[in-house]
């Protein structure tokens, strides 16, 4: 299966190529031409990741040379916490689609349901003068929702969908929905595999991408820089996989995207690094048995498997904050 439909007829391409954390424009440029050149059709991005106008550069080039087509290719990218108010969703998509330098886009995510008070378009982090974040308490999931539905009726963008949502605000999303979620991107490895999150969003045909599929190692460097500390997950080196992957003469990354591709959730690894770029959509000539899904399935650690907590000051103080799925 190489890709997922949505409720509205739409299409996903089941493998996408993730960008955060991709801000340098060479090496962007480069992991974008391979991918493209690889088979990738599944773009992802967001107004926060800063590189929306990296993408829009190569894809145009892309565009213009005649080697694809817009129809051909799905991008996607999400409103920033700073715009989460109604009056700024369109504010937002626009700036998004100029530079990608597209007419319209094929998945817009509301990037999360914390709302962050509005300083100017590139404060995307806004603090105070002790370093707390600048939440706006007063944002709401549901108002927001009403104004991506209407991107929608203007063409700006195909599909709408959520991202870092538990189950309680996936139900009022769809109590208030006139357009429902197309789909919910969520972190989801091996490690952390939320099956009541996935329930929940299967019982509305609401589809799910898996962001940090190998549970994002790269971010050691990224939080040091903030001052965080980190310690990656040993997904890639436990020994479950690494005897799935022996078995099947692939890599434990391939193997760990297998088993979600396999439940039917797509999945957007991210690499700058060529080689890994095609081996990470080297994903269709092999399948895990029904036993390896269940030596996988064993793997999950439950809540303390969760690697992306937010937790920072003042941010944890929105209303809409939380942990639990």
């Amino acid at each position: 299966m190489s890709s997922i439909k949505f409720f509205n007829g739409y299409t996903m391409p089941i493998v996408g190529l993730g960008t955060w954390q991709s801000s340098d424009p060479q090496e962007l440029e480069t992991a974008l031409d391979e991918a493209l050149k690889a088979g990738y059709r599944h773009i992802d991005t967001a107004y926060m990741y800063e590189n929306e106008h990296i993408i829009g550069k190569v894809l145009k080039r892309w565009f213009d040379s005649g080697n694809i087509k817009r129809d051909e290719l799905f991008v996607v990218t999400k409103l920033p916490p700073i715009g989460m108010t109604p009056e700024k969703v369109e504010y937002f998509i626009q700036k998004s689609l100029k530079a990608l330098q597209l007419d319209y886009l094929d998945l817009y995510l509301i990037h999360l349901p914390v709302g962050l008070q509005y300083v100017s378009d590139t404060d995307l982090w806004p603090k105070d003068d002790s370093g707390k974040v600048l939440i706006n308490p007063n944002s709401s999931i549901e108002a927001v929702w009403k104004a991506m539905e209407v991107q929608v009726d203007n063409g700006l963008t195909r599909s709408i969908g959520i991202s870092n949502f538990r189950r309680t605000q996936v139900e009022r999303i769809m109590k208030v929905a006139r357009i429902q979620p197309a789909n919910q991107q969520i972190e989801l490895h091996a490690y952390f595999q939320r099956p009541e999150l996935l329930e929940t969003c299967r019982k509305y045909n609401i589809t799910v991408v898996a962001y940090a599929p190998l549970g994002s190692p790269g971010r050691k460097q990224l939080y040091e820089k903030r001052g965080q500390a980190f310690e990656p997950i040993p997904l890639l080196e436990d020994d479950v996989v690494v005897e799935i992957a022996n078995r099947h003469s692939k890599s434990t990354s391939q193997i760990l995207m297998k088993y979600w591709i396999q439940q039917n959730v797509a999945v957007i690894p991210k690499s700058i690094n060529p080689a890994r770029v095609r081996s990470n959509f080297d994903l269709f000539s092999f399948e895990l048995s029904s036993d390896e899904m269940e030596k996988l399935k064993t793997l999950d650690k439950g809540p303390s498997g969760r690697t992306f907590t937010m937790v920072m000051p003042g941010f944890v103080d929105h209303p809409e904050y939380g942990l639990d799925d």
